[in-house]
């Protein structure tokens, strides 16, 4: 796959996020009429002529600032021009060549990356005269397009694909294996930091500010032979503290990324404790129903470890008692203390989402459970449940058949779902547990 990226890059606010979304057919970055809104590298996929993609969404480069921020978004752009194949230079046909255009045109032939020049916001035939100030930058012929009205895109992507070697079918990614891992939780909470030591370097933007990341980013790796994407979502803050659009935009995309993903890891700061948002959080991923892996950050910085892990153990297992099921970790994602342990759980959470009972052994544990503990009759209705079935996994989910399913109190749920988890573990995986109608002679 490493053949088949393609960077977008420029200076702030010529488009490029809209030709992300345009080429991912997805609304994956964040757009705003405000320069430098796109912090990080945003990676997505597309197919073009039955080949996949990856396109990486960048920061807008600019020249002359000292500031943290920025010093790091250049350095995310140069990450992002070192990983790619082609790199798309996207300029702004309405305001034509910048001297900026022309600093990033020298950075980028300092490269020796493939190079197409790209001019947006062209909308009409009778702008596209207006390309020619750009043949001086060296790249060739420059190709008109707009991104927010789709116009040039085919063309675009034609030419990148006669850009790219040939690539085995072999090679081709089979996303249906793909393990997609959501990193969640409160603004600095180390989800950055947690993404950075399982890659040994700087991917997304790290700072000591709140709210640093404000997309979801995505990151491919592999562990022992499973492809994996991690997902570094942005810090969720309660709805009262957001104030501006582009921070309620990323709340609604880092839950999207719950959507997106197959398990979530809840990341909590060992140092301020458990939080309602937390709570909330993993509410969320439990109705969603995804994996989840709870992992307390920054207990290096901790002090008396044992007797404050024995408090925050007990405060973890009250508070989220809705989703006891729920492995945690208390880990330090900035040192990498314990983190070698948090992905051999998070694989061991992707192999109960799939795990299958035999449906005689299911119907073995029903009758017993029932022998033991019978479903309390209800409005003077006896209530039956015949048998059950698994039908799907991730999450596993059972279908009990009864005669008065309604009438089924949650409690007894409940007791079925704790018996379940007694014989077969499904551990860090929610369970689906629905009551049906059996119509039957003689009830």
């Amino acid at each position: 796959m490493s053949d088949s990226i393609i960077a977008i890059v420029g200076r702030p606010n010529v488009g490029k996020s809209t030709l992300f979304n345009r080429l991912t057919a997805a609304r994956t970055a964040i757009e705003e009429k405000m320069p430098g809104v796109t912090r990080d590298r945003l990676y997505g996929l597309f197919d073009w002529r039955g080949r996949d993609m990856v396109v990486i969404d960048t920061g807008g480069i600019t020249f002359g600032r000292e500031d943290q921020i920025t010093t790091q978004v250049q350095r995310q752009v140069s990450l992002a021009i070192e990983e790619a194949h082609i790199i798309i230079f996207l300029m702004d046909g309405k305001e034509g060549l910048t001297a900026l255009d022309e600093e990033i045109a020298d950075m980028l032939r300092r490269s020796e990356k493939i190079v197409l020049p790209v001019i947006n916001k062209l909308d009409t035939l009778s702008k596209e005269k207006d390309r020619y100030d750009f043949y001086r930058l060296g790249f060739g012929e420059p190709l008109a397009l707009s991104a927010s009205h789709g116009r040039g895109i085919g063309d675009l992507l034609d030419l990148v694909y006669e850009k790219l070697p040939p690539v085995p079918d072999q090679e081709r990614s089979d996303l249906e294996e793909l393990l997609k891992i959501a990193v969640i939780g409160r603004p600095n909470v180390g989800k950055s930091s947690l993404i950075n030591s399982f890659l040994g370097k700087e991917r997304v933007v790290v700072s000591q500010q709140p709210g640093t990341t404000r997309d979801a980013v995505d990151t491919f790796l592999t562990y022992k032979d499973q492809p994996c994407l991690l997902i570094d979502t942005a810090g969720i803050r309660r709805k009262s503290k957001i104030k501006e659009s582009v921070e309620y935009y990323s709340v609604l995309r880092s839950l999207k990324a719950v959507q997106r993903a197959d398990i979530a890891l809840l990341l909590i700061d060992g140092k301020s404790g458990i939080t309602e948002q937390d709570q909330k959080l993993a509410g969320y991923v439990d109705e969603a129903g995804k994996g989840l892996v709870i992992v307390v950050n920054k207990w290096d910085l901790v002090l008396d470890r044992e007797n404050a892990r024995r408090i925050f153990t007990a405060d973890l297992e009250r508070k989220f008692i809705f989703a006891s099921y729920a492995p945690y970790l208390f880990v330090s994602a900035l040192s990498g203390w314990r983190l070698n342990k948090l992905f051999p759980l998070v694989m061991q959470t992707w192999q109960e989402q799939h795990k299958r009972v035999p449906t005689a052994l299911l119907n073995e544990l029903l009758e017993d459970a029932l022998a033991v503990n019978p479903p309390p009759p209800v409005k003077g209705k006896r209530i039956k449940i015949f048998y059950a079935t698994q039908p799907e996994v991730k999450p596993p989910k059972f279908i009990f058949f009864a005669n008065e399913p309604e009438l089924i109190h949650f409690s007894y749920r409940r007791y079925l779902e704790n018996r379940l988890r007694e014989a077969f573990s499904f551990k860090g995986t929610p369970l689906k547990i629905i009551f049906r109608k059996r119509e039957r002679r003689g009830d």
